[in-house]
């Protein structure tokens, strides 16, 4: 990219922010109050081993689907670190806790409502029947790992109700052998002095133990879980959650907590519940009413996102952290390939980096394993090379065992299996990984995050840089896989997007930190010299060839686009000739922008691109239309994935700092009006921004560690006012550059 820059220099003492903290929230709750979430009918698809159709209440710990007839209300839930343990083939996987079940007889046949406020993260549920109407409010607390459920009765007489725990049975446990086993587990319900308490666990043939537990407290009228409901008068109860992972004793500590709850700390409770989840939503904004079915799946993917994601040693699985049936499909882990990866990519740009942080820990965990299939397989010591799955704590889920042996033979026969796990033929699975921990570090620039995930970069750094080959000039990648089970391809177009992406992250933290000076050379190499992509005719158009010699072309996925995004290898400012190929391939590659794995990649790689926006903003709607009131997307088996697609996307093409531009909606419709605040950049810049009848208004920019700005004068060559702690230049030109200050805020308009 060839561009002329001006060059200003800012200095600030002080520190701001892009709106007044008053009119930006209030701001935050006009939007978030245009969206409610509302189910009309009792849910169907629960409990399921895939995605469910159920309102969805979490705190990124604990996480709880509602489900169940009127007269019989089950709430299912599951938490973040409760998994069997097993590196086995389908021997691990997260599980199902138990079930709070509110029986209420006189209501069978009562008509059902739930909806949901987003803004508080409250769901009230109404079940009708003649003039009786018993309305309860359930959240799980964002701050204490408590479930709260407060019921109202409406009516003219009172009527009697049961809350009670239950563990898993028959409609959660798959029992199928040989190919759907049931492992033995401990577990038990116990009543003592009005508090029921339930717990779970795997302790035997595990390779970590666990156990979590709850416990239930009726606040009034507790008679062994029976209450009497009168008209008008409120019953609440409350459940406490926890694992051994987070206390010596989980059935003494949950006791303990519920124990402790009065009436009056419920509102306690409630309050911080509440001020969390403002906290949540004042992170940024988007303002596209205009797009109603666009905006409102932005807000739902970020609630739901919000509700699984939070647990910084146990991230959620393909379905979140709403685990409803024993052994969800894909044995619920980590898939490496792209389902672990991406749900977090709208985060960064979404300044929701406390729900992306968990991503990285079973990365870091598995680096010794990452280690052994290296040597093992390749002979690269210190590399890392992963399989198609793995679960926290070190756990590979796709391990070689007697019964993969048994019953997928044809795998190993295949060769899909190599140095005793699934591979599929794909090297390219540590690389993929480091796409999101390369999105967190260019988006915060933040040190001791880079400290902690150097070791997994460097490692997969080690590993490519070992075994491209070197040939005519060139770094080649033979042996590897594009899809699945593609063995032997030579240069995958997605591995010659990852590579690239992994070494220039390796330098640029490298530099940071300031270790291993003397393998930047190396990895800087490797960027010049890659291979480059190689071509196709289709529909008399040149697409980009899904190898170099293997696999040409998939009739499904996205992976003939993902180098350009996730590897983020191409964009506005790339060669004219290869972004001209990019559009012959999204469009040749037809409607994947609905593809049951691919969209979350497809929607921001059309953006990235420049990409009419008319069309992308079309069949986002069309997408957004196809979704269950949750935010799951209808008849997809997969997950919390496709909660990265809206708001990713419709940030990319309101904000954007890839190729290490600020750009302010060039992505963007002009002739539809919008607003957005905070936005998340590459460079560490948080931006805010406004467009009005196609006219963009103030810029805002703070620079959150001090880093040189380049920005696109989103008033073209009009001369633009750079406003900072009290002082102003005058400055002009198509692209502009400046050095900032940490902790500084920029305040940019148009000259007239």
């Amino acid at each position: 990219m060839k561009i002329k820059l001006l060059v200003a220099l800012g200095f600030l003492s002080i520190v701001c922010f892009g709106f007044p903290p008053k009119e930006y929230s209030k701001k935050v709750q006009t939007v978030l109050s245009r969206h409610t979430v509302i189910y009309d009918k009792v849910p169907t698809r629960i409990p399921s081993r895939v995605a469910v159709d159920a309102p969805l209440l979490g705190n990124g710990y604990t996480a709880i689907a509602l489900s169940g007839n009127p007269e019989k209300q089950i709430f299912r839930v599951a938490r973040n670190d409760f998994w069997r343990f097993k590196s086995a083939l389908d021997e691990s996987y997260p599980t199902v806790l138990g079930k709070i079940i509110l029986n209420v007889p006189q209501l069978e046949g009562a008509s059902y409502q739930a909806i949901q406020d987003l803004f508080t993260a409250t769901t009230t549920v109404t079940l009708s029947k003649g003039k009786t109407k018993l309305v309860y409010k359930a959240y799980v607390s964002a701050v204490d790992d408590v479930l709260v459920v407060e019921m109202t009765l409406q009516g003219d007489s009172s009527i009697e109700a049961t809350v009670n725990l239950e563990l898993p049975g028959a409609d959660e446990i798959v029992n199928q052998p040989p190919l759907e086993r049931v492992f033995p587990d401990e577990k038990g319900i116990k009543t003592e002095k009005e508090i029921e308490t339930l717990w779970r666990g795997f302790e035997k043939d595990v390779d970590q133990k666990t156990i979590a537990s709850i416990a239930l407290r009726i606040l009034q009228q507790n008679r062994n879980g029976k209450i009497t409901l009168k008209p008008n008068q409120t019953v609440r109860f409350v459940c406490a959650f926890s694992s051994n992972f987070k206390s010596e004793d989980c059935v003494k500590s949950v006791n303990s907590k519920v124990s402790a709850i009065s009436e009056k700390e419920t509102k306690t409770i409630q309050a911080k519940h509440q001020n969390w989840w403002k906290t949540y939503w004042e992170k940024s904004f988007v303002d596209i009413q205009q797009f109603p079915e666009i905006e409102k799946q932005y807000y739902i993917s970020l609630y739901g996102l919000a509700s699984c994601s939070r647990d910084k040693d146990f991230p959620p699985s393909i379905f979140g952290s709403w685990i409803t049936k024993e052994r969800p499909d894909w044995n619920g882990d980590y898939h490496l390939n792209y389902n672990h990866e991406a749900p977090y990519y709208g985060l960064y740009s979404s300044n929701r980096i406390e729900q992306a942080d968990p991503y990285y820990a079973p990365l870091l965990a598995i680096i010794p394993q990452g280690n052994l299939f290296s040597e093992k397989i390749t002979g690269i010591k210190d590399g890392i090379l992963l399989p198609v799955g793995i679960g926290p704590l070190n756990t590979d889920t796709v391990h070689q065992s007697p019964f993969l042996e048994q019953y997928f033979a044809s795998w190993i026969n295949n060769q899909t299996v190599e140095g005793g796990s699934c591979f599929w033929g794909q090297k390219s699975n540590a690389a993929y990984a480091t796409v999101d921990i390369s999105m967190q570090f260019y988006h915060t620039w933040d040190r001791a995050f880079t400290e902690k995930v150097y070791p997994f970069v460097f490692g997969v750094a080690k590993f490519w840089s070992e075994y491209l080959k070197f040939e005519d000039g060139r770094y080649v990648i033979y042996n590897d896989a594009i899809h699945e089970g593609t063995n032997g391809t030579k240069n995958p177009i997605l591995s010659l997007g990852l590579v690239p992406m992994v070494m220039k992250t390796a330098i640029d933290m490298s530099t940071l930190l300031g270790k291993n000076e003397q393998e930047r050379a190396k990895w800087q190499d490797i960027i010049n010299k890659m291979s480059t992509y190689t071509f196709q005719e289709k529909n008399n158009k040149t697409v980009f060839r899904y190898s170099e010699k293997g696999t040409d072309w998939w009739d499904g996925n996205t992976l003939g686009i993902q180098h350009i995004y996730p590897a983020g290898q191409i964009g506005i400012y790339s060669d004219p000739k290869l972004l001209e190929i990019s559009k012959n391939t999204i469009e040749v590659m037809g409607d994947r922008w609905f593809d049951s794995n691919g969209s979350n990649s497809f929607f921001p790689a059309a953006v990235r691109i420049g990409y009419d926006p008319e069309i992308i903003l079309e069949k986002m709607k069309q997408y957004c239309l196809d979704m269950y009131p949750n935010g799951f997307r209808r008849g997809n088996p997969h997950g919390i994935e496709n909660w990265s697609t809206v708001p990713n996307t419709i940030n990319e093409m309101l904000c954007t700092g890839h190729q290490d531009v600020v750009r302010v909606f060039e992505g963007w419709n002009k002739k539809e009006d919008a607003e957005f605040g905070n936005i998340r950049v590459e460079g560490a810049f948080l931006v805010s921004s406004k467009l009005i009848k196609g006219e963009v208004q103030t810029v805002t920019i703070v620079s959150e560690q001090g880093r040189p700005l380049a920005f696109l004068n989103p008033w073209k060559a009009k001369k633009v006012s750079i406003k900072s702690n009290g002082k102003t230049q005058i400055l002009s030109g198509e692209f502009i550059k400046m050095n900032t200050e940490k902790g500084v805020v920029y305040t940019i308009n148009c000259v007239l």
